[in-house]
């Protein structure tokens, strides 16, 4: 007679604030891939590699990359230009129904701009440490100059948006060494 080992039983089910949870994070992964889409258009542009894409019950409301190059304006950061096209979609500057996915940590300009327009909810990939404004260099969204708190999510897909950038700066800095001419030798 041959002892056959028992059957291991099947793993329980996942409790379900866990699923929960992950579906929350697949969704905001989602929107993520995205703007970091939308920023590889910005490289592949000859600007710094930043997307943003703004969100109101899981529609796209606006989307943008960084113009500051092309546009010749230093206001034209993909945030900025996110919420300018959804001002004007939706008539009305007030987006405290949104979410904005951006793939950096915004800058003094682009926090500031999401504390006047109201904004719901910030999820961003990569800090900052030059110039963020949410948690990295600055906190301009809880400080006392603010009249508006909103939730922030940080690091989402924050590998994927840190190496984006850092390659787009070293193939910039590469490109621009190779570029230059030598220095001449003296005698």
């Amino acid at each position: 007679m041959d002892i056959v080992p028992p059957t291991p039983p099947a793993p329980p089910p996942q409790p379900e604030p866990l699923k929960q949870l992950s579906d929350i994070y697949q969704t905001h992964c989602h929107w993520m891939t995205r703007a970091l889409a939308l920023a590889a258009k910005a490289g592949a542009a000859g600007e710094v590699p930043v997307g943003a894409v703004l969100i109101a019950n899981q529609q796209v409301i606006a989307e943008a990359a960084n113009r500051r190059e092309r546009d010749q304006d230093p206001t034209a950061h993909a945030e900025i230009l996110a919420l300018r096209a959804a001002g004007m979609q939706r008539q009305n500057w007030r987006l405290s129904d949104c979410t904005l996915y951006v793939t950096l940590e915004p800058c003094p300009m682009c926090a500031g701009s999401l504390v006047l327009a109201r904004l719901g909810q910030l999820v961003y990939g990569a800090d900052d440490p030059k110039a963020g404004a949410v948690r990295s260099v600055l906190n301009l969204l809880d400080g006392p100059s603010s009249n508006h708190r909103l939730p922030v999510l940080p690091g989402v897909l924050e590998a994927a948006c840190r190496d984006q950038l850092q390659q787009w700066f070293s193939r910039r800095r590469h490109a621009t060494q190779t570029n230059c001419p030598s220095p001449t030798k003296g005698p």
